[in-house]
């Protein structure tokens, strides 16, 4: 792999060029459902980098509805990546600040949804301390010593990694992912560190390079917003846009369009290991019935007829089936059912997820009698 070296006087180019460096390098270890989303964590990558140009530093919220989708390797390549990265699986509100304070750090929290599904202060702390560093001059204020109070920066790029929605306050205030489970076709390069220092430890110099010498730049750079985004979705992104728009050539179109895809609101209420679950049992409806199509009633039925399956009909019904299916971008449709047009589900729509998250047919056992 060729690395630009940042000394070229084309700062445009130079730009560019890191931005498609960092973003083949980290394709070569993950696969991302979608081109928009390595786009995306290539600027967030820079970002870090130059985050004090800034007058907001993005969440970046990596998602995902079933484990083994990625989550984890994205975080292990931006402990390499970032500036001055920490990776943690959990951290408390106190040792958080006093990280921060210290000097600038790029936070990498990984299992989030277990830190936020605790009940008590300190899963609320978290989210406090979360949504003050995400705007510049963000500090909070805790007692030391006998009387006084001290006044803890905490201002710093985070990104968050973990099965299913963030609190709706850090959630408004991120960059997320969706992340899937790789499909048949699709496969990555093991991440061996050993092998790739040299690599890292030149893209990750040449970033903090060009991040140094164009900072003052970046703070003063006009950026274009998408007519698209709302003013929220506009705060997050304007960063990003600031370093796409310096980087030149094809990034700020890139960016724009990661800005847009991204900021689609999503509604989705992820499902956990249950989620595999539902996939397997509706595999198995489809099959025993011998049906291409299903309404969501007749679905629904066969669940509940499932032996030895978590379904009854006090658990799921027509609309908890599709809150459920949502996470896996599956949603029911109009078909036709004989001589009626009624709301469900074609067996084609269960493609993807059925090869993204569940075992070859043939090693399946069928769940009803």
């Amino acid at each position: 792999m060729t690395i630009t070296d940042p000394t070229t006087t084309d700062v445009h180019n130079t730009g560019a060029r890191l931005l498609d460096d960092l973003r083949t390098f980290m394709c070569r270890f993950v696969a991302f459902p979608l081109p928009e989303q390595a786009d995306a964590v290539a600027l967030w990558v820079m970002h870090t980098h130059a985050f004090e140009s800034a007058e907001a530093t993005p969440r970046l919220s990596i998602q995902s509805a079933e484990k083994q989708s990625g989550k984890t390797r994205l975080l292990e390549l931006l402990d390499l990546l970032c500036r001055s990265p920490l990776q943690v699986a959990s951290i408390s509100s106190a040792a958080m600040f006093r990280i921060i304070s210290e000097g600038p750090t790029t936070l990498l929290l990984d299992e989030v949804d277990t830190i936020f599904d605790r009940r008590g202060s300190g899963a609320e702390d978290l989210r406090g301390l979360l949504n003050a560093g995400y705007r510049r001059g963000g500090a909070v204020m805790r007692a030391s010593g006998k009387h006084g109070v001290k006044r803890f920066p905490v201002f710093a790029p985070v990104a968050l990694a973990g099965i299913g929605r963030l609190p709706d306050t850090v959630q408004d205030r991120s960059i997320v992912l969706r992340l899937k489970r790789r499909g048949m076709g699709e496969s990555v390069e093991k991440l061996r560190r050993r092998e790739i220092e040299a690599d890292v430890f030149m893209l990750r110099t040449s970033i903090g390079r060009w991040a140094e010498e164009n900072i003052g730049t970046l703070a003063k750079m006009p950026t274009v917003v998408p007519d698209a985004l709302g003013d929220r979705a506009a705060d997050i992104w304007e960063p990003l846009l600031a370093i796409a728009s310096l980087a030149g050539n094809d990034w700020p179109e890139r960016a724009a369009s990661a800005a847009v895809t991204l900021s689609v609101p999503v509604e989705a209420d992820d499902s956990g290991s249950d989620g595999v679950r539902l996939l397997s049992d509706v595999r198995c409806a489809f099959d025993l019935s011998q049906r291409e199509r299903m309404s969501s009633a007749d679905l629904v039925r066969a669940l509940t007829k499932m032996e030895d399956a978590p379904w009854s009909e006090q658990s799921i019904d027509v609309h908890a089936l599709a809150r459920m299916l949502k996470p896996f971008d599956v949603r029911p449709r109009s078909i036709r059912v004989g001589g009626s047009v009624l709301r469900g589900y074609y067996r084609e729509d269960f493609t993807d997820p059925f090869g993204r998250y569940l075992p070859p047919p043939e090693s399946q056992s069928p769940g009803i009698v």
